[in-house]
């Protein structure tokens, strides 16, 4: 910050003897000198108006900082604890996948042609116990995938209700989303032949 300078002499101190000269001299010094100071005051005010928002930047990234901070270490926490759920689920997935198809392979495997006569009690035995093991692996890790979608990939479980056992208002529903389209695409068309 400059220095303000002193004045060399007063300049209200002046004698009765002094001529107009030397006063519109000592004036016109005054107003160089106010000039200064104007100069300087504009400065200063400068200055500290860059050193208050300094300051307020300042404040704003330390509360940021502080906040985010807060808020990724939190996050972090949530996402492992995701992340160790989410690969837990897929090694449990992974382990159903490889029983279905354990049973898969051998029930396909199981083909009653190619028994031989004389054993065909004892191979239909072996097929009907493969048959219960896969019916109850499948009834214990149904649980744990998604059922709602499997339903609808895999269709309903032995001895489930079909399509057919819904009742009259889920089929009134069904039909009239079914025919939603088509009653909008109608209605445009009977509009658009007004219009025309």
């Amino acid at each position: 910050m400059p220095e303000i300078p002193a004045p060399k002499e007063s300049l209200l101190d002046f004698d009765d003897e002094a001529s107009p000269e030397e006063l519109d001299n000592r004036v016109q010094k005054a107003q160089e000198q106010l000039l200064v100071l104007k100069r300087q005051q504009d400065t200063i005010e400068k200055q500290k108006r860059e050193l208050e928002e300094l300051s307020r930047r300042q404040s704003e990234f330390e509360q940021g900082k502080l906040e985010l901070v807060e808020k990724l270490t939190r996050s972090l926490v949530v996402l492992e604890r995701e992340i160790f759920e989410t690969q837990r689920r897929a090694e449990q997935l992974q382990g159903i996948e490889t029983s279905f198809r354990s049973h898969l392979q051998i029930l396909d495997s199981l083909n009653p042609k190619t028994w031989n006569k004389a054993e065909v009690q004892k191979e239909l035995s072996r097929a009907l116990s493969c048959v219960d093991d896969a019916r109850s692996e499948y009834s214990k890790c149904r649980s744990k995938f998604d059922t709602s979608e499997a339903d609808v990939a895999i269709g309903p479980e032995f001895g489930e209700e079909s399509e057919a056992g819904h009742d009259f208002s889920y089929w009134l529903k069904s039909g009239f989303a079914f025919t939603l389209p088509l009653l909008v695409l109608g209605l445009i068309a009977i509009i658009l032949m007004f219009i025309r």
